[in-house]
């Protein structure tokens, strides 16, 4: 009876992502063409738009929730280029304004970044900080407390997501070589990665994009929202200690293995200097997305290592996604955002930091925490202090990426890569410390903002 059932459900959810799909698609052919039919002021017109915009927005920001659209293969990048497309299509948003919608900034900004940790990882950077966590980590506790600083301290600076990228496979090669249960260690890859990416302007993308609306200058964001990052830090190494008390109560020396490792030391060096110097420039004032992509370009002059193998790395989807996304949020803004709308969102007094800390929470878990910071933007710019609404949004948009698995980006590839290695994290395991770790840093985070 279980596989007729689960067919069923599948079935019927193909059912509703195809007429979903048809409907969106509908709609925006009307809005296309009612202006070619109807005189140019007749009310069908803006109506159709109206209705075509709204599907297209809900539509997409669902099919981007879910991962994908039951029945179809497409991704999140697809659905992103899809909606971009349906809303100039429509009418929304004029092809012009659409190439203005696209954050320039922001794209530049991730792809410096990924240039850099691209070149870090293939230095054997990562392996040097590998090493040295072998070396010190001599007891359960102090090696949970160890890989919790090293993912928390990278992600604050270079993307969090890319930090789990090349941490998870290190740490679960180091904690089964130990002869330790795996599973704590790389929850604490994922939330420290999570809890850390707060700190600063470049730990996360929803960081990035919020850094560049909102133009706040690097070392103040960091200033505000630093203590916070380590604050929970702390937090995270409590309770997973505390829930895995049997692991973390044992005293035993640890002894790992000696393992070979291939590091090019010179390579090494000029990587580590150019990433130094990079961070030393965002904090002595220098926009961010400039001198990430001059230390990026930089970077690819190497007399050692051809560039195609550092630009192979770069996750060109995601700056798709990102553009996309740009798009559809500045046609909804365009039609959506009436002075209606704006009047009853600011009954919500989202000028107070608790209601939009639980407002940006729940969204980010909803439609996960880039969406709804684009989803907000629109709201914050009519607020009176917007340097304090869009720091709250940083902080309870990225913290609440610890409230479940599929939280924040940085979660699913500790737990994918995990799973590959025949490593399981399920979701009850991540949730009995992810949903109090949530809870407790947007606690910590709300109040040290109100102040």
């Amino acid at each position: 009876m279980v596989a007729p059932q689960k067919w069923q459900r599948s079935s019927m959810f193909t059912f509703i992502s195809m007429l979903t799909v048809t409907i969106v698609i509908a709609t925006t052919i009307v809005s296309a063409i009612t202006p070619i039919l109807l005189p140019t002021n007749h009310p069908l017109i803006w109506e159709s738009r109206y209705l075509a915009t709204g599907f297209i927005f809900v539509g997409c920001y669902l099919a981007i929730a879910i991962g994908k659209i039951p029945g179809l293969r497409i991704d999140r990048t697809g659905i992103a280029l899809l909606g971009a497309g349906l809303m100039v299509a429509s009418g929304a948003l004029p092809l012009e304004d659409a190439y203005k919608a696209v954050d320039l900034d922001t794209l530049t900004l991730l792809l410096g970044m990924m240039i850099v940790i691209a070149s870090l990882r293939i230095s054997g950077f990562f392996s040097l900080v590998n090493a040295w966590g072998r070396k010190h980590a001599r007891q359960p506790l102090v090696l949970l407390s160890v890989v919790v600083a090293i993912s928390g301290f990278l992600s604050a600076f270079l993307v969090n997501d890319a930090i789990c990228l090349v941490l998870t496979p290190m740490v679960l090669e180091l904690t089964l070589a130990l002869k330790r249960k795996p599973v704590p260690y790389l929850l604490a890859v994922a939330m420290a990665s999570n809890v850390g990416s707060t700190a600063t302007i470049t730990g996360n993308p929803q960081n990035i994009m919020i850094g560049s609306f909102s133009h706040i200058p690097y070392g103040n964001f960091a200033l505000a929202l630093g203590p916070v990052a380590i604050m929970g830090l702390i937090s995270t190494v409590i309770l997973i200690a505390l829930f895995y008390r049997t692991e973390f109560s044992d005293n035993t020396r640890l002894e790992a293995p000696a393992v070979k490792t291939h590091i090019n030391r010179t390579l090494v060096l000029r990587t580590l200097i150019a990433t130094l110097t990079m961070i030393g420039l965002f904090f002595a004032g220098v926009a961010p997305a400039k001198a990430a992509i001059i230390i990026g370009g930089l970077l690819l002059l190497s007399g050692r290592v051809k560039s195609y193998r550092v630009l192979n790395e770069i996750d060109w989807t995601l700056l798709l996604m990102f553009s996309g996304l740009f798009i559809i949020v500045a046609g909804a803004q365009h039609v959506l955002v009436t002075p209606g709308v704006i009047s009853t969102v600011g009954r919500l007094h989202l000028d107070q930091v608790p209601m939009l800390t639980a407002l940006t929470a729940i969204l980010s878990n909803l439609v996960s925490n880039v969406p709804a910071v684009l989803m907000l933007k629109p709201f914050v710019e009519i607020l009176n202090n917007q340097d304090k609404a869009w720091l709250v949004i940083a902080m309870a948009s990225t913290l609440a990426g610890n409230f479940t698995i599929l939280g924040s980006i940085a979660n699913l590839i500790v737990v994918q890569k995990s799973a590959a290695s025949g490593v399981v994290i399920g979701f009850w395991d991540y949730f009995r410390i992810g949903a109090p770790l949530t809870i407790i840093t947007l606690i910590i985070g709300m109040l040290w903002l109100s102040v």
